[in-house]
């Protein structure tokens, strides 16, 4: 049972690292944006310690993704929401564009 707990764990600072690496930001630019500290957002990275969920819903707010995204792995409503709000912000020939990019990211997953 503790080791699943640890497994978890790890598995949730793995996918904080790695969405903070994708929006390219510093651990000391991801603790502003969530009001936490630059020694926080470290331990949430590294692993060492279970998070608080108040912590964990601001973590979630910065990065732009559910707090189930990062508990779980997994893909909910609320991450496809926040991604409609962001084709809201483009021209409908750039959401066509997007569309086309998802459906030949299909294509070649389910070739596999």
């Amino acid at each position: 049972m503790e080791q699943e707990k640890e497994l978890c764990i790890q598995e949730m600072a793995r996918r904080i690292f790695e969405r903070r690496k994708q929006l390219r930001l510093t651990q000391e630019e991801l603790a502003e944006m969530s009001d936490m500290t630059t020694q926080a957002v470290s331990y949430a990275e590294s692993g060492k310690r279970a998070m608080r969920p108040d912590s964990l819903r601001k973590l979630a707010a910065a990065l732009c993704v559910s707090a189930d995204y990062l508990l779980t792995g997994d893909i909910v409503d609320k991450d496809l929401l926040i991604l409609a709000d962001k084709l809201r912000q483009l021209t409908p020939s750039q959401v066509h564009t997007v569309e086309a990019i998802i459906d030949e990211c299909i294509h070649l997953y389910t070739e596999q």
